[in-house]
């Protein structure tokens, strides 16, 4: 049996609607992209092109996990996050495009001349190597309590031909030591509440619950690295975190208690609380 694209895009965004909504037909052409290897365009270039056997097979497949609801990112072994192709496990929160905003505001925060960055819980290296491809010059340090992910951190840096990036095993600051203060830290650390319902909806039920949650309410990293950074940074360095949509007044309190001084929100492009950041004074 054969079938065209535009035909397997219909009906399969219609199926899918019901498990993952709005995201459906981006879910869907996604994964046929992947399939056919081309890019989106060609999908609208030519509807009407049939699937080979060996092609359907394989998005039928491929579509079938999904059903299951294992995110796309997973299927494919990979998602584009900044201007990179990073290379995604189930040992690694899947890269969001909110989080490119933590990037922005990083590299508006950097000194013109070469610095030092340091990304907290580093996971796929997202941060990390968004920061390190737009700043040559500046070397960026990635740290994730896991090995599975500093290996795919490190490789995703290869894949990508970054230099300046380099990645390493750590508990938050613990094997940091003997390094060099940096001039600006960044983190997307555990913020969920244990209790939070949406832990058992969408593509969160997949990832790594120890990248997801967090004690007190969400809140212990969050409030440890605010306590601790001020022992890493250099006069005058950023420390700029994510966080949920609901903690950024909770994390401007948590900092103020431990002595960082005009702490203030970022929104995302949803008019969400995102990023919250302070200046090392």
């Amino acid at each position: 049996m054969t079938t065209t694209i535009s035909a397997l895009l219909a009906d399969s965004t219609t199926e899918l609607t019901a498990l993952s909504g709005s995201s459906a037909a981006i879910d869907v052409r996604a994964l046929l992209c992947h399939v056919l290897g081309q890019p989106s365009s060609y999908l609208y270039t030519w509807p009407e092109r049939k699937l080979t056997a060996a092609q359907l097979a394989q998005f039928r497949q491929l579509f079938a996990r999904r059903l299951q609801g294992e995110p796309v990112a997973y299927i494919l072994g990979y998602r584009d996050f900044w201007t990179l192709r990073l290379s995604v496990s189930t040992a690694t929160l899947i890269p969001r495009p909110e989080t490119e905003l933590l990037v922005e505001q990083a590299l508006m925060a950097l000194p013109a001349t070469p610095c030092r960055v340091l990304d907290l819980g580093t996971g796929t290296g997202a941060v990390a190597l968004a920061i390190a491809s737009e700043r040559p010059d500046v070397t960026v340090v990635g740290v994730d309590l896991m090995p599975e992910a500093v290996s795919l951190a490190s490789r995703n840096a290869h894949d990508n031909h970054i230099q300046n990036a380099h990645f390493i095993q750590s508990d938050w600051f613990s094997a940091l030591s003997d390094m060099n203060p940096f001039d600006v830290i960044v983190s997307n650390p555990p913020y969920i509440d244990g209790a939070d319902p949406h832990l058992q909806q969408g593509d969160v039920r997949f990832e790594p619950a120890s990248a997801l949650v967090a004690e007190e309410n969400g809140l212990a990293a969050l409030r440890y690295i605010g306590q601790t950074a001020p022992n890493y940074l250099v006069e005058g360095g950023w420390l700029m975190v994510e966080h949920g949509y609901n903690q950024g007044e909770a994390v401007r309190t948590a900092w103020k208690d431990a002595g960082w001084q005009g702490a203030n929100t970022q929104q995302d492009y949803a008019g969400l609380d995102r990023i919250t950041l302070a200046q090392h004074i």
